[in-house]
């Protein structure tokens, strides 16, 4: 099991961090959870081709967590040439009819799907990278998911909760997966949750959302739907989450002290192991409770 973190900011545009984006590779299987703006580009640092993913599981769909969707899709089916499984996508209502409206004969992109599918030099182009004709029109496989959704793979199990964030107007799911060599849970966008932390009990990698420092939350409602970071270190404190990965950080996060005195105040509180998220960092499985996080060059 290998865990890598695609994009590790906000939707604010930055070049140190792009928006959510992970990624969980169990044998054969490279699952994503959430493709935001500039995960694509990080899934390609990291080594990976459009091909690469199996399976991609949405917490919700705000823009900054879905809108490398686009890409990846359209990258996938195009240079795929009809030789790779469709990749098979997980998530919230309206799952489907954002995707109908991206890549449907009515959609955004039907014109250029039109033209790929039936214009000869792409055809050509096709025929060349391996692909036979007639040309397929691309079709993800689609699963809109509710919560205590369970979704089983080859060698591992991902089971859903709903949490604190949007509602009524989107649906926010966490995750979490588990496989022989261990057990990684997703925050998604969330707040100081309860079904969260029984989400996350005695797993071996939380990844959460730890937006800003704890007393500057802008309203009570802010303060509910995201998390600041003594929140955040109770919450895997009570949960005995092995490994906590804080991610999704604004601006303010990454100003000079900043990290330090947050590292410090949530060590305080919180006795596992703590690895402040940058993109690319990658956190191999070799066992249970023996996670470890370096920078993954290439």
């Amino acid at each position: 099991m290998l865990i890598q973190l695609l994009g590790t900011g906000s939707p604010r545009p930055s070049l140190r961090r792009m928006s959510s984006g992970y990624l969980v590779k169990v044998g054969d299987d490279v699952i994503l959870f959430d493709h935001g703006p500039g995960a694509y580009h990080r899934l390609m640092e990291a080594g990976y081709a459009a091909t690469d993913p199996t399976h991609l599981f949405f917490s919700h769909l705000h823009y900054d967590h879905c809108l490398d969707y686009v890409r990846l899709v359209l990258t996938r089916w195009d240079h795929g040439a009809g030789r790779v499984p469709e990749l098979k996508v997980f998530g919230p209502p309206p799952l489907v009819r954002m995707t109908q409206q991206i890549i449907s004969r009515e959609g955004v992109f039907a014109p250029d799907i039109v033209a790929r599918t039936r214009h000869k030099l792409s055809l050509d182009i096709y025929r060349a990278r391996g692909g036979a004709l007639p040309r397929p029109w691309p079709k993800p496989e689609l699963t809109e998911i509710r919560s205590t959704a369970v979704i089983r793979g080859k060698h591992w199990t991902v089971t859903t909760v709903s949490t604190i964030h949007v509602q009524p107007y989107l649906q926010c799911y966490a995750y979490r997966l588990d496989c022989d060599a261990g057990s990684f849970v997703y925050s998604g966008d969330s707040g100081p949750s309860r079904r969260v932390r029984e989400l996350a009990t005695r797993c071996d990698v939380l990844v959460h959302m730890c937006a800003y420092e704890s007393g500057t939350e802008l309203s009570a409602a802010h303060a509910k739907t995201t998390a600041g970071h003594r929140e955040l270190a109770k919450l895997a404190q009570q949960a005995r989450v092995r490994t906590l990965v804080l991610s999704h950080f604004n601006d303010r996060m990454d100003a000079p002290g900043v990290r330090e005195r947050i590292i410090g105040e949530m060590t305080a509180a919180y006795h596992g192991n703590l690895i402040w998220g940058e993109d690319l960092m990658v956190i191999p499985f070799t066992g249970r409770a023996r996670a470890s996080a370096k920078r993954r060059h290439r």
